[in-house]
């Protein structure tokens, strides 16, 4: 549209008489275009070059807050100038009049909340301009016209142990009846009735079982079904059901811990310790190196060894995107740098974006680092008031929220964490 531009960002390696070291970031911009199909200035319709900056520039700057959890570093990071100067910045005098910026990010970018970069007047470059994240701009053109909602319900997943109870998992995959909603209290919303071995990935959240409640609640109070999983309930299996003999929730949200762990550096030193970690850990393959915890996975992530009977709780990107999720409007991933995954080459994040694009879901939310969970449950919950009750759309309501949290929490790291993928 007249008021619309699309934005392909791209990395490559630079290269002049000979191969060099040096990884530069450009974008290429596509304008409005007229009914004769030309550039509203005439001329040639072909996307524009817009050279940006060089990968260590950016490197830098997003050093120690990238995928972290240290607030300090990720606030400094979102007040730092010079992010507008390298990525903005350069765009700026091909937007004149823009209202809507569609994208795709490339490289580092994918780790960065593009929406909440600080504009020289002292905004976000959110409150600036309308952006829409994209996979690819090729969407705009090629679009996904699979989604056809057949369900009004959800399926949420929060409050989740993860520590090894090979009696209860068993009874809960034996009579999937039992699970959500439905389950006595003691194990649906009550988080002290199980003990844990806390730290690291395992912790157990608390607030994820209030949140998925909430939810639940704003959910019914507008007509839709939602059947919660939590405790010993929210396994693998349970969730691999989805899709299967029915089509899949409108809603899927799921409030537990996501992992990603980069490509491992494999040489004839380090062959032998490799050998003996988890294959999640280690594989060469990106999205098995990424997923979600499930219930029960404390042995599997610790040890590496599969529990008899049933699954092992680590979720991996492989396995969701190999699920039947056509049927689901929106993906809510309210858990830890789930929006992390291996970049490789110009082919974007492989992992659980990746994914759920691939097993057909249409909106993704997902965090870009170790959010909060209180300021995580104030955010979901202002989010599907926003959307169901005030009936706005999924990106209005995102950006509803975005705006609602960001005067409640100021800081960088309560607010900008989630970002929509489209």
């Amino acid at each position: 549209k007249p008021t619309e531009t699309a934005v392909e960002f791209i990395h490559y390696r630079y290269y002049s008489s000979k191969t060099t070291d040096s990884t530069m970031c450009a974008a290429l911009i596509l304008r409005p275009l007229s009914a004769e199909g030309l550039s509203k200035e005439g001329g040639d319709t072909g996307p524009q070059f817009v050279p940006l900056f060089e990968k260590n520039e950016l490197k830098n700057l997003m050093r120690g807050a990238s995928g972290g959890s240290n607030f300090l570093k990720i606030n400094a990071l979102y007040n730092q100038k010079l992010l507008y100067d390298l990525i903005w910045k350069p765009l700026e005098p091909m937007l004149t009049g823009i209202k809507t910026v569609y994208f795709a990010p490339s490289g580092l970018l994918h780790r960065l909340n593009l929406a909440a970069i600080p504009t020289p007047e002292g905004h976000v470059y959110g409150e600036r301009r309308q952006l829409v994240v994209l996979g690819s701009t090729r969407q705009l053109v090629v679009p996904n016209n699979s989604n056809q909602t057949s369900t009004n319900d959800a399926y949420l997943v929060g409050g989740i142990r993860y520590d090894s109870n090979s009696t209860i998992i068993a009874y809960a995959n034996q009579d999937a009846s039992l699970r959500g909603l439905e389950l006595p209290s003691t194990l649906a919303f009550q988080p002290d009735s199980f003990s844990i071995t806390r730290g690291g990935v395992l912790d157990y959240l608390p607030a994820t079982a209030v949140e998925v409640r909430d939810i639940a609640q704003t959910l019914g109070s507008v007509g839709i079904q939602a059947k919660v999983d939590t405790g010993y309930y929210a396994t693998e299996e349970a969730f691999r059901q989805l899709g299967v003999k029915s089509p899949s929730p409108r809603i899927v949200h799921l409030a537990t811990h996501g992992y990603f762990f980069p490509d491992p550096i494999v040489s004839s030193t380090r062959q032998l310790a490799l050998s003996s970690e988890p294959i999640f850990k280690m594989s060469e393959h990106p999205m098995i190196r990424s997923g979600l915890i499930m219930a029960g996975a404390k042995q599997a992530w610790l040890t590496g060894k599969h529990p008899e009977g049933h699954e092992d709780g680590i979720l991996t990107a492989y396995e969701i995107s190999q699920m039947n999720l056509s049927g689901t409007e929106l993906v809510v991933l309210s858990a830890c740098e789930t929006g992390l995954g291996d970049i490789v080459g110009n082919e974007g994040v492989y992992g659980l974006q990746r994914a759920f694009k691939i097993a057909g879901a249409k909106y993704l939310v997902m965090s870009l680092w170790k959010v909060d969970d209180r300021s995580t449950r104030a955010f979901m919950t202002a989010f599907y008031r926003h959307w169901l009750t005030e009936k706005q759309s999924v990106p209005q309501a995102f950006r509803s929220t975005q705006r609602e949290m960001r005067k409640a929490y100021p800081s960088a790291y309560d607010w900008a964490g989630f970002v929509l993928i489209e």
